[in-house]
């Protein structure tokens, strides 16, 4: 089995439930609050993980995040690569969760944004041709991880979130994945948020600006789209009442990597993709609400 190098974010969660999100100016009592392990690159590794990937995860925390590692360890995923910083605080996030289940994130960077080159290069030392190095835009290093992944013939794929004018500049032409939304997409292609776009519209400016790569776009509810040159693969969302959308799209990203890379096609890893998000989404917190691949995959699929 080929081995999953997930190079991410390590970040502790703070949810409150709120009757809705801060306006400007409003102080606003929160009904709840708890205390979760998150960030994309943690939600990603074990949902990959979950998904039946032999993941390895490496980045970087400060002594107070060591908890983190606990979380990674229980999902089977291996922490030798993650450095600890004595200096530097731990990512955080502050998350406003409403009653219909939508959230808004507040994120500090924190250690997570303290990636070395030295350290890129000795963490790739451990892996070769053929291995998945999955990245998410809450790290530095993204260009540099990019193309020394692809020199030793890695696969790459990139979560262009949280988006930014720098990801645009990235050399995203050197990946072979790259799973975003409807609003990350307008970004890579320069759409205008007004622009009316359908998203076969959206799918083809993609493939247009960067014809060798793969794309999965997500449309929430609508759905999710595959789409690599020709190909459009439609899949539709399962319905389901949600309560918390926090790591859905985590959720998707990691079975529908970890899908593809054990031999499904890109069909039926949409399928068992949005399958684990609608379980997602019915429970509360980030990575703690990634289900099991008994959950996502039915029996005629395993």
């Amino acid at each position: 089995m080929n081995k999953i190098l997930c190079f991410g974010s390590l970040n502790m969660d703070y949810t409150y439930r709120v009757p809705h999100f801060v306006r400007a100016g409003e102080t606003l009592a929160a009904s709840e609050v708890q205390t979760f392990c998150g960030g994309k690159g943690l939600n990603q590794s074990i949902a990959l993980a979950k998904a039946g990937g032999n993941v390895y995860h490496a980045g970087s925390i400060g002594i107070d995040g060591t908890f983190l590692l606990d979380a990674l360890k229980h999902a089977n995923i291996n922490t030798e690569l993650v450095t600890v910083l004595h200096e530097e605080k731990t990512g955080h996030a502050i998350i406003q969760n409403t009653p219909d289940g939508e959230n808004c994130i507040l994120l500090f960077s924190g250690a997570n944004k303290r990636i070395t080159t030295k350290q890129i290069d000795l963490v790739l030392e451990r892996f070769e041709s053929g291995d998945l190095l999955v990245l998410q835009n809450e790290i530095n290093q993204i260009p540099y991880l990019i193309r020394k992944a692809k020199a030793k013939g890695m696969t790459v794929a990139f979560t262009p979130a949280p988006m930014n004018e720098e990801a645009s500049g990235y050399p995203l032409e050197e990946t072979d994945y790259i799973l975003l939304n409807e609003t990350e997409a307008r970004a890579l292609t320069v759409a205008e948020r007004n622009e009316t776009l359908s998203a076969n519209d959206l799918a083809d400016k993609l493939c247009e600006a960067y014809p060798s790569v793969r794309f999965v776009l997500t449309l929430g509810a609508a759905g999710a789209f595959y789409t690599h040159r020709q190909t459009r693969i439609f899949q539709p969302a399962f319905s389901v009442r949600p309560v918390d959308t926090t790591a859905a799209g985590d959720t998707f990203a990691g079975y529908f990597l970890q899908s593809v890379t054990s031999g499904h096609s890109p069909k039926e890893a949409l399928e068992i993709a949005a399958k684990a998000a609608s379980i997602c989404v019915t429970r509360r917190g980030a990575s703690g609400s990634v289900p099991d691949r008994e959950e996502a995959v039915s029996t005629d699929d395993k």
